[in-house]
Order: C-alpha cells, then structure tokens, then sequence
C-alpha cells in the first residue's frame, strides 16, 4: 500500500506547524519551499486540512497557518482515514464475478484495520518530541 502524496504532504505539513512555537503563524510559502513541492498542490493540502480542522487559516496580510489543536491530540491513523479513499480492491459483483465466494475482501479489511491501528499508535507530537535531528531539519534559516 501506498499513500498518496496528497496525505504525504499533508503529514508533513502537520509535522512541520507541530514544530513551531505554540500559536505561531506561518505561510504556505514557507512549507512549499522547505518541502520542495508545487504551491498549486500545498494550496489544496493546507485548504483541506483547514476544511477537516486540523490546522487554522488566518487571512490576511499578517494571515496564515497554524495547527487547530494540539499535537498529541493528531493521530497519524485519522490523518489517512481522512485523505485516503482506503479501498484496496473493487468487490463489487459487477465488477468481479468471484465476489460470492470470495475470502481475499475480508483478508484485506483486516490488514487494513491493522494497518490503520498501528497508524492509530502514533501521533504528529510522537514524531518530533526527541526528535532533535527532524527538530534542525525543520528549523528555519
């Protein structure tokens, strides 16, 4: 299984505001350009953790992004249940006529679900609290 880059970015992104000081501002500009991605697709990442209420979009000339709630509170797991479509395989009897008798759907519920549980262990705060390395990577000049 892959994740899109979409909720890569969006990881990141999380990743990243997590780092700065409690309610600090900071600019789509700013994660575009440490991150090396396209301001066109940060845009629709930033829009849409808005839209989830992960982070906090303030508008304006002294606007910009900040997380909506705590770290520790951000579960790896609920970022991807949110961004991922999480669908391994199309079951559906128009689609696959061996879906009456099929065991491989229920197979891969389950890793799934054991996938997302381990996803579930980890929060955005885990992946930086003693994390001094990531913590400089992050730094701004």
């Amino acid at each position: 299984m892959q994740l899109t880059s979409f909720t890569d970015y969006a990881l990141r992104t999380l990743i990243y505001l997590a780092s700065l000081p409690d309610d600090e501002l900071t600019n789509i500009t700013e994660v575009t350009d440490l991150f090396g991605v396209s301001r066109n697709h940060m845009v629709k990442v930033i829009n849409r953790l808005g839209q989830l209420d992960y982070i906090h979009t303030v508008r304006g000339k002294n606007g910009g992004i900040r997380l909506m709630k705590p770290a520790k509170n951000i579960t790896v797991g609920g970022v991807v249940r949110d961004l991922e479509p999480l669908e391994l395989v199309n079951c559906s009897a128009e689609f696959c006529h061996i879906t009456p008798a099929c065991r491989l759907k229920e197979t891969l519920a389950k890793a799934k679900m054991a996938f997302l549980n381990e996803l579930d262990r980890c929060t955005i705060d885990e992946l930086l609290n003693g994390n001094s390395e990531l913590l400089i990577l992050l730094a701004r000049p």
